[in-house]
């Protein structure tokens, strides 16, 4: 039987600390969706095709498929519960990154509910130390007042962002 897991996010731009959280849960399951899903609460900063095509050339440029020998699709979902495209998928985990007790109690309560809803469960992976104060707004902020963000994600969001300043 398949270990199929889904990385959610808004990936508003995807860092390097969403790669390693992809990285290491690519490691962990056969297949591994990496999903775009519109959060009504954040305001976007790249339309959602534009995040996934990045997130795609992250995970080709960084040979995490290669590395990790797990299968790595790449989209995006608007359609519903997020437990649907589980469903759909055959996903029984979801994969999250926490960094802070923050994302704990904001993530905790989606888990339980995801977990009575579809039976899907919930794992958490802390963050390599290197990335653990890296997020998409931190990124946002910093590129929309001219600073360098290509410490914090990969190469390509780095020059996308250069190219089309907001």
């Amino acid at each position: 039987m398949q270990r199929i897991a889904v990385v959610p996010g808004s990936f508003d731009p995807v860092t390097l600390g969403h790669l390693d959280v992809i990285e290491r849960a690519a490691g962990l399951y056969d297949e591994l969706h990496v999903v775009v899903v519109h959060n009504p609460d954040k305001h976007a900063l790249l339309p959602i095709a534009q995040r996934v095509a990045l997130i795609e050339q992250s995970i080709a440029d960084a040979g995490i498929p290669e590395r990790t020998g797990g299968r790595v699709i790449v989209a995006a979902w608007s359609m519903g519960l997020l437990v649907d495209y589980c469903t759909d998928v055959g996903a029984s985990v979801l994969v999250k990154g926490i960094r802070s007790q923050v994302d704990v109690a904001y993530e905790t309560p989606m888990a339980i509910v995801n977990r009575h809803l579809a039976g899907v469960e919930t794992v958490f992976l802390l963050p390599d130390p290197a990335n653990a104060h890296v997020s998409s707004s931190l990124v946002r902020q910093v590129s929309a007042l001219g600073g360098d963000v290509s410490p914090y994600v990969p190469s390509v969001v780095a020059t996308y962002l250069e190219e089309n300043p907001r």
